[in-house]
């Protein structure tokens, strides 16, 4: 079954379910948790010292297992928020770097005092997508993390705010955890939120009886709709940004749970594979890492529209794109640059990387290959996106 569902207020197991998951649970030897704001903040950003304190102790109680970990946060900007006395408010990127600044070492110190009684040392990394779209950046990053597992210190991550654009941001930290979870080779990514899962509607959410989808073997259009429904007021994720992050690591073969981070052993429960949250096993036909590399780290440039036998072509067959399938360029690119794949009706089928720049994309478009250098006086590939440069997205 592609979406089992169970009422939060039952007490009965599926022994099924249960057994799935402790297959896949089996032998975890390095997870990334990521934790939302919501669940470590109230409406005004103040952090809780309570709820850190619960994390701290369950993440050391694992570490003390012989498992490794590393901790994706949000709440620097709600913490900001919280201690400028809400003067900002109008949410542009330059006050919110500013929030981020003044928040951030708050955020570290809480994360310190909580993990002082179990005898843990957390270390800040804050990242950009620029630091995993440049290979040199890449290893560095992955080598420091590496690092600090062996000092058995906790990696406390988050995105650098302070000198973020919208060139080099990840958006929210459910992607970031995801893009970390491969970095560091994890075994499974755990996104802590403040609901038990994916409901089976938005409604769900707001009604005393609930009903969570306990497993989730493919993220279809379904599954998308259930995820339907505004973020948190102090976060900039949703459920529909947990559900990207979900598709981003399984894809890499990394499977996801999400789960409520308020409620204490959270953690402990998932790596003893019991049924808590939403589990997302990963993906038997996963992505090449070149190709999951292409697909979700570097920065899309613009689009073109396919028609349907190219798009049948790219998905079905897996063949290169040729430009007598192309009906529309979107977007200034140049060769080398990332652009996504879509069709008449917008839906992404796959991203890659073009051996033309949008001008000349656009003089060869609906041309057979032959044509190629005649129109531009030139040829330097027969395929507009080389197969070998190209992550198909969806089936």
């Amino acid at each position: 079954m592609p979406l089992t569902s169970y009422d939060c207020e039952s007490s009965g197991a599926h022994e099924m379910e249960a057994t799935r998951r402790t297959r896949y649970l089996h032998g975890i030897r390095r997870l990334v948790v990521k934790v939302g704001t919501h669940v470590l903040a109230d409406r005004r950003g103040n952090l809780s010292p309570r709820v850190m304190a619960s994390l701290a102790q369950q993440i050391s109680a694992v570490s003390r297992q012989g498992k490794e970990v590393v901790v994706v946060s949000s709440g620097a900007i709600a913490a900001g928020r919280f201690i400028a006395g809400q003067l900002y408010h109008k949410g542009t990127i330059t006050e919110k770097q500013a929030l981020a600044a003044i928040g951030q070492s708050h955020l570290m110190h809480m994360y310190q005092k909580a993990f002082e009684p179990f005898g843990k040392r957390v270390a800040q990394v804050l990242l950009t997508r620029d630091d995993l779209a440049h290979r040199g950046r890449y290893l560095n990053a992955r080598n420091t993390f590496l690092k600090l597992i062996q000092f058995g210190v906790i990696p406390v991550v988050n995105e650098n705010d302070t000198v973020v654009v919208d060139e080099i941001k990840f958006g929210d930290n459910d992607h970031l955890s995801a893009m970390v979870a491969i970095l560091v080779d994890a075994d499974l990514l755990i996104l802590l939120t403040d609901t038990a899962g994916l409901y089976a509607s938005p409604e769900d959410a707001q009604k005393a009886r609930r009903k969570v989808v306990t497993h989730v073997e493919r993220i279809t259009p379904e599954v998308v709709r259930m995820a339907s429904g505004p973020p948190g007021s102090l976060g900039t994720g949703g459920m529909l940004t947990k559900l990207d992050a979900a598709r981003i690591a399984t894809q890499a073969g990394i499977p996801v749970v999400i789960a409520h981070g308020r409620t204490p052993g959270t953690i402990d429960a998932v790596l003893r594979g019991e049924e808590v949250g939403t589990f997302f096993p990963p993906r038997h036909d996963r992505l090449a890492r070149k190709k999951h590399w292409i697909a979700y780290t570097l920065k899309k440039r613009g689009d073109l529209v396919l028609d349907d036998g190219a798009v049948d072509a790219l998905v079905r067959k897996g063949k290169s794109l040729l430009p007598s399938g192309i009906l529309e360029v979107r977007g200034t690119f140049q060769s080398g640059q990332l652009v996504s794949c879509i069709d008449r009706a917008g839906r992404e089928w796959a991203r890659g990387l073009v051996n033309y720049s949008s001008g000349e994309i656009e003089k060869i478009r609906g041309k057979k290959t032959s044509q190629i250098e005649k129109i531009l006086g030139y040829m330097v590939h027969e395929e507009v996106i080389h197969r070998d440069s190209l992550a198909v997205l969806r089936e």
